[in-house]
């Protein structure tokens, strides 16, 4: 980690009460189904950001979801949590992703669609690790908000337009002209806010999952086809599909279920 991008993570402001009650509840063991409910319920804003999401048409649900409740009962807690925690830390930053030739609107449905194919994809058959996936599939993105900012800070862009386009490869060229690459940032700034080891695991090792924990490398995996089948201008195409569909070759993963998940992203 550069000194410059650790000092912009040490000043980033503390989540807000509403991020640490969402966590309390859901890292406690004894809590239910209720008490996210009424956490949730108490922030309008937020619930109204968390019924967008639900709705999103790549989900595939044939009826509207109108309540809290509905959403939490459909897609479970973990899930849930991720589409608030996206909706709080997004909240905590100034956009501007111009250095990756992308909008602040494109960045947003980056997320939004990453964390849509994991859900789609691994909520069935692997929802146990879904309180881990959904965080880390809206959240890991996040890092490139302040290398972006370095980069301006430090009069880049032309640098790092150039080796985007030479190496065709974010990470790779993150690294070049700044040193860090996103997973690192983002995983770094989920540390300073003292989420749990895992999470902070599965998204520090998304771009090498053999890094991982041994509990945390199926998840950590699972994040990588996503970013690869979704990348970073928010366009699924055959191509970035086929890539994907290599990575899950190789970590024997479900295919079965990615080939659905993913026919509402073609």
């Amino acid at each position: 980690m550069t000194e410059a991008i650790l000092k912009k993570i040490k000043q980033l402001p503390p989540l807000p009460e509403s991020a640490m009650q969402i966590e309390a509840v859901y890292q406690d063991p004894n809590s239910t189904f209720n008490d996210m409910v009424k956490i949730l319920e108490k922030d309008p804003l937020l619930t109204a950001d968390i019924l967008k999401a639900a709705n999103s048409p790549l989900y595939g649900f044939s009826r509207e979801i109108t309540a809290i409740s509905q959403a939490v009962g459909l897609f479970g807690m973990g899930t849930v949590r991720g589409f608030a925690l996206a909706s709080i830390v997004k909240k905590s930053f100034n956009l501007d992703l111009s250095p990756y030739g992308i909008t602040d609107e494109m960045f947003s449905e980056l997320s939004k669609k990453q964390n849509a194919l994991v859900t789609s994809w691994c909520l069935r058959k692997e929802n146990r690790l879904m309180g881990v996936l959904s965080p880390a599939a809206f959240l890991v993105e996040i890092g490139k908000v302040l290398i972006a900012q370095q980069i301006m800070a430090d009069n880049k862009e032309a640098e790092f337009r150039d080796a985007l386009a030479e190496l065709q490869d974010v990470e790779a060229a993150e690294k070049e002209i700044v040193g860090v690459d996103t997973p690192e940032v983002s995983a770094t700034i989920f540390e300073q806010w003292k989420f749990e080891e895992n999470l902070v695991d599965v998204i520090r090792n998304a771009q090498e999952p053999q890094n991982a924990a041994d509990e945390d490398k199926k998840a950590a995996q699972i994040l990588k086809v996503v970013r690869v089948a979704v990348p970073i201008n928010g366009k699924v195409t055959p191509e970035s599909v086929e890539a994907a569909k290599a990575l899950i070759e190789e970590y024997d993963l479900d295919m079965e279920s990615f080939d659905k998940a993913i026919e509402a992203f073609l």
